[in-house]
């Protein structure tokens, strides 16, 4: 009997090990100086880092008085005042999941990157691809003059549009390859619009200020 007893608390001891999330952590900015940023990890307490300083796993890369760049087991995340995000395996699908917090005009913006290059995306699911303005897009790489040329109706008038793809779309743990996307010519994009040929292939779900993104697969 206690050989068997035994035997059940492995079995148990190692199933609740596969159920745990590998990475999830919580983190948001509520104050940023140049060289300081104030964080909350995991919901506690604010706590002031100065760059280079680690705190509960985040690492101050960073700071001034717009952004702070964090690091996470050696994954990057760029956030602004009133900005968080979480990333987490989710325990039921053992998919990659990034959680997003809005801001204070509802919108999801947040860090990611465009085949390694770091961006600010905005959360559009009005947006057909994912789109971004030349500038961004030499930043990272694409070779947009190779893409399909068309033209868009803006609110200036009709602009050449260029119809590409990506090769890499991360939005924290989840990776995406060979995305839709479509560089603007004439246009200033504050950030890159994630739009739905990424998004598409998530699974959406929005609760108050926060959205919950899944990779199905």
């Amino acid at each position: 009997m206690r050989l068997i007893a035994a035997n059940i608390t492995r079995v148990l001891i190692g199933f609740l090990a596969l159920c745990a999330p590998a990475w999830a952590v919580d983190i948001s900015v509520v104050a940023l100086f140049p060289g300081k940023a104030m964080l909350i990890v995991d919901k506690g307490k604010p706590r002031t880092l100065s760059a280079g300083e680690t705190y509960a796993g985040v690492t101050l890369l960073s700071s001034t008085s717009e952004e702070a760049v964090i690091s996470v087991n050696g994954k990057q995340q760029r956030l602004h005042i009133g900005e968080g995000v979480y990333s987490a395996l989710s325990v039921q699908s053992e998919h990659a999941t990034v959680v997003l917090a809005s801001d204070k005009n509802g919108h999801f913006v947040t860090s990611g990157s465009i085949n390694g290059s770091s961006v600010r995306f905005l959360v559009d699911t009005g947006a057909t691809m994912v789109s971004m303005s030349v500038d961004e897009a030499r930043r990272a790489g694409v070779n947009y003059l190779a893409g399909e040329r068309g033209y868009s109706q803006t609110a200036n008038g009709v602009a050449p549009v260029y119809k590409v793809k990506l090769a890499q779309v991360t939005l924290g743990d989840i990776t995406l390859r060979d995305i839709d996307g479509v560089v603007h010519e004439n246009s200033a994009l504050p950030n890159v619009l994630l739009g739905m040929s990424f998004l598409g292939k998530l699974e959406m779900r929005r609760e108050g200020g926060s959205m919950t993104l899944t990779k199905r697969y």
